[in-house]
Formats: structure tokens, sequence, C-alpha cells
């Protein structure tokens, strides 16, 4: 079974974990590897959970010498737009020096394939109405920047030592697993679909609206929301390709139309029933006003589809776990931390 491990750095967090579900329902055992300061340990399903830090290169190449993966996925990082325009050490550092410190291993390891999670942010403001991967890369955000930097670190390991590595730059993950299984819960949440179903049903402040002077129909930031279901199958597509290629390779993972902020809190207030509490404010540093993808050429690659990307399931998947029971015991989990923290 040994040719059938894929190692997934990040496999506890939200995107990683949908992948895990889809590496098993493939055949594949996925191992995570997570330090659990974002991931959840009862998201880890589908494989065991090896504890670790991606700075920690010792204990990445201990893992690898016990399990011996065909392959990674790589989603651990840093991931907030606004977090890493006040603080870019930090992504610099979880997110390239841990690349590199992740790559070092899989080197020593004999570990020579790796699917990347990467972003839209690495391009920047938009030339045109949807963005190819050929798009220039003009990031402008470090979280961007940061993964830019890791595309380019895996394209020069492709060259000089015949890593087969493959990056998907995805536009915004939303939605969660149908069975609810696993699904989305940052803390503190950041993304806007969730905090949209937090306001609805009081579980979060009112939600805010950064930035209405934008250049786009209605004044909002547009976005294209990819299922994290249909996130997860990509991956696997692009672990098989990537394990029987060559080279470094690209694909955009998106569905090529754009909702604004607007259309996301009707669409929440639609499914939900009940109104969402929003005020106004100001812009938020590094977002730029319209992020939409062409997917092409993950259709023509990955031989992949976007099936369950509407945005009406993304927003009754998403809703469905926010008030399931895996939620619940965790809202409640936090509640008594507080409550301790706050005697204490």
């Amino acid at each position: 079974m040994s040719e059938r491990i894929v190692l997934v750095t990040g496999g506890a967090g939200y995107v990683g974990s949908h992948a895990c579900k889809a590496l098993a329902g493939a055949g594949y055992l996925p191992v995570t590897y997570d330090n659990l300061v974002r991931g959840h340990a009862d998201a880890v399903r589908w494989g065991p959970l090896e504890m670790g830090d991606m700075l920690d290169g010792d204990r990445i190449a201990e893992v690898i010498a016990t399990h011996r993966p065909l392959a990674v996925m790589h989603f651990a990082a840093a991931s907030e737009v606004g977090e890493s325009v006040a603080d870019p050490i930090k992504y610099y550092r979880n997110n390239v020096q841990g690349t590199l410190t992740l790559l070092d291993a899989m080197r020593s390891g004999g570990v020579d394939a790796i699917v990347f999670s990467s972003t839209c942010a690495v391009y920047g403001l938009p030339q045109s109405s949807t963005l190819s991967e050929d798009h220039p890369h003009r990031p402008t955000s470090p979280y961007g920047a940061s993964k830019s930097m890791v595309e380019q670190l895996l394209r020069d390991c492709c060259a000089a030592h015949g890593l087969r590595a493959m990056a998907l730059r995805y536009f915004n993950a939303a939605g969660a697993d149908a069975d609810g299984e696993v699904g989305e819960d940052h803390d503190p949440e950041t993304h806007l679909i969730p905090r949209a179903i937090h306001a609805a049903l009081g579980e979060g402040p009112s939600l805010t609206i950064m930035g209405t002077d934008y250049d786009t129909p209605d004044g909002t930031c547009v976005r294209d929301y990819i299922h994290v279901t249909d996130l997860a199958a990509a991956h696997v597509a692009a672990l098989e390709r990537t394990i029987g290629g060559s080279g470094f390779d690209a694909c955009n993972l998106g569905t090529g139309r754009g909702y604004s902020v607007r259309e996301i809190v009707k669409a929440v207030e639609r499914n939900a029933g009940i109104p969402v509490p929003a005020a106004t404010g100001a812009r938020r540093p590094g977002d730029p006003p319209n992020l939409v993808a062409d997917p092409t050429r993950a259709r023509e690659v990955l031989k992949w589809e976007p099936r369950h990307s509407g945005l009406d399931n993304i927003i009754a998947t998403a809703l469905a776990w926010a008030r399931s029971d895996t939620m619940n015991r965790r809202k409640a989990v936090r509640g008594e931390a507080a409550e301790s923290a706050a005697s204490g």
C-alpha cells in the first residue's frame, strides 16, 4: 500500500480536510501533517494525523521516512490578505520558508511529486475580465507574493532536481462537504460566506462590507466562488497528472462566473430565510476589485468540471455545516475556553 500514500500538509484545515476525503475516495491513504494551530483534529478522518510544524525539517523528514509517500499535497500556509499586509514577515516565514523546509525534506526522502495549493492572489490587479494562467504575476499583498515565490521555487526545483509539481491557483473556496463530515471553521472567521451566515444566525457580529466604491456593477468586490468539494476533486486529478508527468504546471480553479459581496449577502438571505445584518466600511488593503477565473485549462488538462459550485448549493451546504452537530460542539468548546480564560 505504500505507493498509494500521500502526505497532506495542512490536512486538518478547510480545503486540506476535503482533499483528504477525496483522496480516500480515490483509493489513496492521506497522511495529515498539521500543527493544529488553525486546523481541527476531528477533521482528520481518513488517515493518520502526524503533528508537526512546517518549519521543523527534522520532523517532516521523520514523517516522510515513516510513511514513504509517493507525493505531497501542500496546503499548510498562512492565508489572509489583510493580515499579510499587517504582518508580512509571518507570511514569508510560514509560506516561503515553510515550503523550502518541506522541499528539502522531500528531496532527502526521495519524494519527487507535489501538488501545491496556490491562489489567484498571485495575479494582482486583473488586466482582463477573466484571468488565465498566462496573466502576469503582480500580487498586491504579501500573501499573494509569498505564493508566487513558492511557485518560482517549484519551477526551479523542477528544472534542477527533477521535481514534478502542479500549482493550483484557486479562487474563493466556499461551501462544505454535502455529507456534513467537514466544513469551514476559522477562528476568527474572515471569509465572506461564513461571516454572512454567522451574522444571519446571530452567532457573530454584523457583517461589514469592506468597500462600496470599487469599479464594479454595485460598487462591491466581485469574486469567483468555487465549492470546496470541486477543489478537492481537482487536487486528486492534479495529483494523478503530476505523478505521471514531468516538470512544473499550473491551473486556475474557478467557475468563470463572479458574484459581488452584495449578491452573496442576498443569496445567504434567500437560502437562510432571514436577513443578514450588515454595515459598510472602508476597503480592505490589498483587495483587487474583480477576480474571476478563466478555467479553460483546468478543464482541458485535468478533465475537471466544477459540479457543485452553483451559488445556492454553496450557500446551502455552508448553512447546513454552520448548523451541524460538529460545529455546535466546537462552538461549545470555544465558549468554555473563553469563560475559563476570563475567570482565570
